[in-house]
């Protein structure tokens, strides 16, 4: 049994799954939509350090740290249920698929077998996919492809169980929304995230135009051992940087450009024009360092290195003022 028959990714991963478990057969235009009211864009800058393996780079470029699922479906004014269990009830998914509800699960994607073995850290990210239906004790999971995934329930079980935080939530939409869209809670959520302060902790530094600059920072610094010049000098080092920089502005918890084209098209639907150009220009340098990072070789050589870093730099310094501007009219 398959509560729908619409499958497969657009632009945006997430979006992609809530407009699907919610029925709708729409456009792109809502995907940008349900980007935009979840949140929209934001910007989140780590880089982790861990003994016998290159620093590993994380940027968000969209909606973080709010559940982006929660969020989406609050400002869609959707109800839903959230239930929590020592482990997994299936009693309770079969009862939310019997009624024509989906449910929305966190995992560790790398207990997912059509993921492959893939990067072994995986598992340190929530991943959200839907079930979309079972059949006995196999489910049908919802994850990007064209179709569903048929997985045992046992199987699924354990990568459900994977992710601590997410350990056995099951988020289920109950009704149609219950009210229009909050448009403007969306916004403010967006500016807020951006401008900050985001977590209200030190780390705040790390979020949102801070973070930008932490970032622009870190790779003209050529002294510390936070600045690029030092952490990502070494091949294997510098390989995995500059592949981490693509993947998390073109694919991972993010639309590609950064998310920033496909806010920028909410912002035209919502009436914010202004804004949207600025972005979508924002959205080409966030674009053109993802390429420069992509097709860097291996081993530049110390001098092409720090030239590639400088413009990496100089890059993320011409978006921020574009995104600045973008802001103020929000």
């Amino acid at each position: 049994m398959l509560l729908y028959e619409d499958f497969g990714t657009g632009r945006h991963r997430e979006s992609s799954l809530v407009r699907h478990a919610l029925g709708s057969t729409h456009d792109e235009a809502l995907v940008a939509g349900l980007a935009g009211l979840a949140g929209g864009i934001g910007f989140m800058y780590f880089v982790f350090d861990y003994a016998g393996r290159p620093p590993r780079l994380t940027i968000v470029a969209q909606a973080h740290p709010d559940p982006w699922i929660r969020s989406a479906l609050d400002r869609l004014r959707v109800p839903y249920d959230v239930a929590h269990s020592a482990g997994p009830r299936w009693d309770r998914v079969h009862a939310a698929l019997d009624a024509g509800h989906p449910v929305f699960c966190t995992v560790d994607r790398s207990g997912l077998p059509w993921h492959g073995p893939g990067d072994e850290m995986a598992g340190a990210d929530p991943y959200t996919v839907v079930l979309a239906g079972y059949d006995g004790d196999t489910l049908y999971v919802e994850d990007a492809a064209p179709t569903p995934y048929r997985i045992r329930e046992e199987e699924f079980g354990a990568a459900w169980s994977g992710h601590r935080k997410g350990r056995h939530e099951m988020i289920v939409p109950t009704g149609p929304a219950a009210g229009d869209p909050d448009v403007e809670g969306a916004l403010a959520a967006t500016a807020a995230r951006l401008t900050g302060p985001v977590l209200g902790n030190r780390f705040d530094g790390n979020f949102g135009f801070s973070g930008m600059e932490k970032l622009a920072a870190h790779l003209r610094d050529t002294r510390t051992r936070t600045g690029w010049e030092r952490r990502f000098a070494a091949p294997e080092a510098f390989l995995a940087g500059t592949r981490r920089l693509y993947a998390c502005l073109e694919q991972e918890w993010t639309a590609p450009g950064a998310t920033r084209p496909l806010y920028a098209d909410f912002l035209d639907l919502v009436g914010r024009p202004g804004a949207a150009a600025l972005f979508r220009e924002s959205a080409g340098h966030w674009s053109r360092l993802a390429e420069l990072a992509r097709t860097a070789g291996p081993d530049p050589g110390a001098t092409a290195r720090r030239a590639l870093f400088d413009e990496f730099a100089a890059l993320v310094e011409q978006a921020l003022a574009l995104e600045r501007r973008a802001v103020a009219l929000l």
